[in-house]
């Protein structure tokens, strides 16, 4: 089934044209080492396979054996160049606005019910609901009436809500159930006296709307997450990353894809990436990123539990002045980690030292604030150049020693042409981006849900590699002398001459 699935994504093929070419292609059975007069299978059976493949980390451990077996050939090893970017993935959902996923969250728990228990529904289905939710719903950024739309659909989920909840609570555990309750809670509130309101972004009362990390876009996929990078690229679904070695010699071989929420940051990938490759014995040498991976913390602990080198443009200095190339920036500061003293640049010994605190972002550095007092800082003729601050006083944050001297080499072996020719191999990653785009099909999900959606990013990766194999040209070697003839070894034997060639016969 394995084979199947990867020869189906490595021509492009649907479950039905896949379990065909398995009974009709002779190509398909020697591949599979099949008797010519195998009848195959029913199309349907790919559908399970893919079901038990989503299922812990099966889709990982299948690209593990592939790549065992590329390892074991040569073609690809430990310690050497790696390089990691992402792309966006549309979810296989429509794109609803918040009316119309109201509206299709509750036509989906009718269609679940209707088809679970119809008889639960003959108290509550009336004509009127026939017309709103016969059909799935389509009406557009602008409809008619939106706030009676609204609230007609809102009471219109509570009433079902409600009725499962009095006729059987058992059937509140469907999934088009479930989500219709939990996209009733991200898009709707009660007010003080109990009616029911439409949230909206601004939090009156508490009533605000989800983060997008949190907040469900359809409620056939309720893993998909809507993102927005930029003010270019916004989309509902997921993020998939992937890794390929990039070393000058030998093929380009993709080692490692994960599919995350749209909503997870860059950052937050690379420790996973790192540890299955651990897993798989091919960690890199140096891993070449882009900024979105880069964080000190994950930089250190690469270094630290792979020995690894990550590469990749670090966040610069994010002070007000920094930005601006006027007044006294952080890096003009003298920290003294000892005596925890921070000297400013008129000679000013900083009198708190606090820290290191946690950050609220989890790629960022624990972060030290050493402080200068009012009285140091009010008379101070420079006093304009360093802070702008109603107390009239300057604090500086800056990470621990560790982490600030590695943010030091860091940026300073960044600026030296030596690193910026090695980083210039990164940028082929975006081929490899563009293959599995648009050569593959993997823009837009086949399936629904994050780990399906895993399993093809898999099933697709390992398509490529062979893709790619494939296509490499055979190793040539030198052709066999042919060997002289008794007559030939006579003369040679007796060093009288004789032609090697006939070309030779005419000069």
């Amino acid at each position: 089934m394995a084979t199947v699935c990867v020869l189906q994504f490595l021509l492009g093929l649907s479950d039905r044209q896949a379990a065909e070419a398995v009974r009709c292609r002779i190509d398909f059975k020697y591949a599979l080492a099949l008797e010519l007069d195998d009848p195959g299978f029913h199309h349907s059976v790919l559908s399970d396979f893919r079901e038990r493949l989503a299922e812990g980390d099966r889709a990982d451990r299948l690209l593990d054996l592939a790549l065992v077996r590329l390892k074991d050939a040569g073609l690809v090893r430990e310690r050497t160049t790696q390089r990691t970017d992402s792309t966006h993935v549309l979810a296989a959902v429509r794109d609803l606005t918040r009316l119309e996923l109201v509206t299709e969250a509750v036509r989906a728990a009718l269609e679940e019910v209707a088809g679970i228990s119809p008889h639960l529904l003959d108290e509550l289905v009336d004509e009127d609901w026939g017309l709103r939710y016969g059909r799935p719903v389509r009406l557009g950024k602008n409809p008619t009436k939106p706030m009676t739309r609204i609230l007609a659909t809102g009471s219109d989920a509570v009433r079902l809500l409600d009725h499962l909840h009095r006729r059987g609570v058992n059937l509140m555990s469907g999934p088009r159930v479930q989500a219709l309750r939990q996209i009733m809670v991200q898009n709707y509130h009660r007010d003080a006296a109990g009616h029911l309101r439409w949230r909206t972004a601004e939090k009156e009362g508490g009533a605000g709307l989800p983060p997008s990390s949190r907040a469900i876009v359809s409620p056939y996929d309720t893993s998909a997450r809507y993102a927005r990078h930029g003010h270019i690229i916004s989309w509902k679904g997921f993020t998939a990353h992937l890794t390929e070695t990039c070393a000058p010699e030998g093929p380009n071989v993709i080692t490692d894809v994960a599919t995350t929420a749209a909503t997870t940051h860059d950052s937050q990938v690379l420790p996973g990436i790192h540890t299955r490759l651990s897993r798989r014995g091919l960690l890199p040498a140096e891993h070449l990123v882009d900024a979105g991976y880069t964080s000190l913390p994950h930089l250190e602990h690469a270094a630290r539990e792979h020995q690894v080198t990550v590469s990749g443009p670090l966040k610069s200095n994010p002070t007000r002045q920094h930005r601006r190339g006027e007044g006294f920036a952080r890096d003009d500061f003298h920290i003294n980690f000892d005596r925890q003293q921070v000297t400013c640049p008129q000679g000013q010994a900083s009198q708190g030292w606090h820290g290191p605190y946690p950050t609220s972002s989890p790629t960022a550095a624990p972060l030290i604030v050493a402080r200068f007092t009012k009285s140091q800082c009010q008379p101070c003729p420079a006093r304009a150049q360093c802070t702008t601050s109603r107390e009239s006083h300057r604090t500086v944050g800056f990470p621990p020693r560790e982490l600030r001297d590695m943010q030091l080499r860091v940026r300073a072996e960044q600026q030296t042409p030596e690193w910026k020719a090695r980083y210039a191999v990164r940028s082929g990653v975006e081929g490899t981006v563009n293959e599995f785009a648009h050569g593959h099909g993997m823009r837009r999900c086949r399936y629904r849900g994050q780990g399906k959606a895993h399993v093809q990013h898999v099933l697709t990766a390992i398509a490529v590699n062979i893709e790619r194999l494939s296509g490499l040209p055979p190793a040539v070697e030198a052709p066999t002398p042919r060997q002289p003839t008794a007559f030939q070894n006579y003369l040679d034997q007796r060093e009288i001459p004789r032609l090697k060639s006939w070309r030779t016969l005419g000069s």
